[in-house]
């Protein structure tokens, strides 16, 4: 019968260490790009017109709610998005990168760990989840960006490492 105490244990130490592993990407590799950091936001007249750009009066009835007044500079600055949001996507695909290849090998690792040193179930169980959680956040990370011959090399060689990983594992438990 499972021991829900240590079910409980085990997936705990599942959400820390993905927790763990994702803050410690972000916190040693850097944050993910973010729009504000690239678009500028302008949302004011004065802002639009000292930027050089033409503010669009959107002044009237056709942007206000029934039964209010549109506010006097109601509109929208005329800036052309595209050029910041390729370097937003650029700068995006570059960390998803950087960050899918230290996820892979850190999930790999603490997948080891969980199977080869600890043994302890709830311990082990729970790192070992973890190290797939970690994994995944690498996945998704990059997935958008790769290309198909890369996301088939990594995930043959993650899916050999784990098999292999998960031979030997057995082979120790076996010995005791």
């Amino acid at each position: 019968m499972v021991d829900i105490k240590n079910l409980v244990l085990g997936i705990a130490i599942f959400i820390l260490t993905v927790s763990v592993g994702i803050y410690g990407i972000n916190t040693f590799y850097g944050s993910q790009p973010k729009y504000e950091d690239y678009c500028p936001n302008i949302y004011t007249k004065e802002l639009c017109l000292n930027s050089g750009r033409v503010w669009i009066n959107n002044s009237g009835e056709n942007i206000a709610p029934p039964g209010k007044t549109a506010p006097i500079d109601a509109g929208s600055c005329n800036y052309d998005y595209t050029k910041c949001q390729k370097e937003l996507d650029d700068a995006r695909e570059k960390y998803s990168k950087g960050a899918f290849f230290i996820a892979l090998p850190l999930g790999i690792i603490v997948i080891a760990v969980g199977a080869i040193i600890f043994g302890l179930a709830t311990v082990g169980g729970g790192l070992m989840a973890g190290g797939v959680g970690i994994l995944l956040y690498g996945i998704v990370q990059f997935w958008e960006f790769a290309q198909d011959y890369l996301k088939f090399g990594m995930s043959l060689l993650g899916l050999i490492i784990v098999i292999a990983l998960a031979y030997y594992a057995n082979k120790k438990w076996l010995k005791k």
